[in-house]
């Protein structure tokens, strides 16, 4: 019978309602977690990374779940790997995994928005379903996948879209590879992944939401703080106001990337205007585009990215996911 190597981390998932405390924190560990799993259950090893809501995550604990992940998806012995995550935050980890953990294992990660305590706990369903799709064949090589709420969700679309609803992974504009139904794992959809080989992450990335009438200080703030890159969600499909221009200019100019996103849910950067400020201004400055990506997600690629890469060039070039340049190589 297949092995699923099963590494938790806390979360919803593995909370119950403390009425000293007055409110859930974190009760479960690894071995309750795995006693809600039906008779006939895939053998499972088990590891608990740690016990955390996924909001009090640092860069360097999400490194270490990454770390842990790398190791495991080499392992012959296993045939897929399940992460319990806090929902907060579980869509940067699961495209961290996406991006830089390589090989054919299904790597997938779940959790709960109701804790064990409540009534209709959705954790053991959301958990077993993610052990389904590990050890199913038909999710080789999707790289990492987003399962709750019976919906097999791509780490490189999904995001969590509702406060409390269980239905809250969404991929806008994109919909989920497949589902869970019944006695199978169906997924129609074949995603081709990304790697990009990475040995740390550049923490210095700052992320800014654009609104209307803002100014440019928290760019400047994050500029005098060291940022190494920033990632600025911007107005529509790529525009900026016009008083940005100068700072994003100074940016540039001292070596930082600057990427952009938009504030949207789903489409692509990209407009048609030529007034200043739009996406035609950006690019001639010499910004990154955000390949579909929102800001948060955008952040962690520009962590990866400028993490492996060496030269402002190897930065754009792996941004752009292009090949290495002639006789470079990736520290």
């Amino acid at each position: 019978m297949a092995k699923v190597a099963v590494l938790t981390t806390g979360g919803t998932v593995a909370m119950r309602h403390d009425p000293a405390r007055g409110g859930a924190v974190p009760a479960l560990g690894a071995a309750d977690l795995m006693a809600v799993l039906p008779p006939g259950a895939p053998e499972l090893v088990v590891e608990e990374v740690c016990n955390l809501p996924s909001s009090h995550f640092t860069l360097g604990d999400l490194w270490r779940i990454r770390e842990r992940v790398a190791v495991w998806a080499t392992n012959p012995e296993i045939a897929g790997i399940v992460v319990t995550h806090g929902t907060d935050t579980l869509e940067e980890t699961a495209y961290l995994l996406d991006l830089t953990v390589p090989g054919e294992m299904p790597v997938v990660l779940t959790g709960a928005m109701r804790t064990a305590s409540e009534v209709g706990a959705d954790g053991p369903a959301n958990l077993w379903a993610a052990v389904r799709v590990a050890v199913s064949p038909t999710a080789r090589g999707l790289g990492a996948l987003v399962v709750l709420n019976d919906e097999i969700h791509a780490a490189r679309f999904v995001t969590k879209s509702d406060t409390l609803s269980p239905a809250t992974f969404q991929s806008p504009g994109w919909g989920p590879l497949g589902r869970v139904e019944g006695d199978r794992v169906h997924i129609p959809w074949r995603l081709e992944r990304e790697l990009i080989p990475c040995s740390r992450l550049e923490e210095q990335v700052a992320l800014i939401k654009l609104a209307v009438g803002m100014g440019a200080e928290m760019l400047e703030d994050a500029l005098a703080r060291g940022a190494r890159g920033v990632v600025i969600e911007a107005l529509g499909a790529s525009r900026v106001p016009p008083w940005w221009l100068p700072v994003i200019e100074r940016a540039l100019t001292a070596g930082v990337a600057v990427v952009i996103a938009s504030r949207c849910v789903s489409g692509r950067v990209w407009d048609a205007y030529g007034y200043v400020g739009g996406h035609r201004t950006l690019q001639e400055m010499g910004c990154l585009f955000s390949p579909g990506l929102n800001g948060p997600k955008a952040r962690i690629r520009l962590m990866v990215v400028l993490g492996a890469a060496r030269s402002a060039a190897e930065v754009a070039a792996l941004w752009n996911g292009h090949p290495l340049p002639e006789g470079g190589k990736w520290r």
